[in-house]
């Protein structure tokens, strides 16, 4: 796991899609089941869904920016997800859960 320059502060979820730079497909949030988590077990749970955060950096160095079990955004190898696509209000849906979820635990 490769901790991210967010690292030090609260992340604030919603912020990543809005980047008025990127383009509307870069604004969806995307997500992904962990099909592997056998280098960090206490990071990743196995068949969960996982938020991921576009970095178009680190997905053409064969990583994922993805949202784990500390809440926080880490560098984790993309061949450990499966990217899925969603329907539109499941995406809603996952969305304000996230954001109740880090208005609680910050």
């Amino acid at each position: 796991m490769k901790r991210t320059e967010s690292a030090g502060r609260n992340s604030n979820v919603n912020a990543t899609w809005n980047n008025g730079s990127e383009d509307k497909s870069m604004m969806t949030p995307r997500f992904a089941i962990c099909i592997d988590n056998s280098q960090y077990p206490a990071s990743l749970e196995l068949h969960k869904v996982y938020r991921v955060i576009s970095d178009e950096d680190t997905e053409n160095d064969g990583d994922l920016r993805v949202i784990d079990e500390s809440g926080e955004d880490y560098l984790y190898p993309a061949d450990y997800f499966i990217l899925i696509d969603l329907p539109l209000d499941i995406v809603t849906t996952l969305n304000r859960s996230f954001t109740h979820n880090t208005e609680r635990s910050g």
